[in-house]
């Protein structure tokens, strides 16, 4: 099929047949092209919800240690040590 978009070639590894394999089970009578697909966009969207839930996690830590140290705290350890 004639298109402008990019193509991809994927070597089906046996890892990568296994992962088709398991996808099969889910589509039946898809193509292994279909299933890859279906797997490479599920795969993605895993990614972004990842994504995400690190993000969130960043946000809800973020600050948490907040004054546990003194402002001039890395200058007084930096006092201590000999010259």
């Amino acid at each position: 099929m004639v298109t402008k978009l990019a193509r991809h070639s994927i070597t089906e590894t046996p890892e990568i047949a296994a992962a088709i394999d398991a996808g099969a089970d889910l589509l039946p009578g898809a193509s292994r092209a279909e299933v890859t697909r279906f797997l490479i966009l599920r795969g993605a969207e895993a990614a972004r919800r990842d994504s995400a839930g690190r993000l969130a996690a960043l946000d809800r830590w973020a600050g948490c240690l907040s004054g546990g140290y003194p402002p001039n705290a890395a200058e007084t350890l930096k006092d201590e040590w000999p010259d």
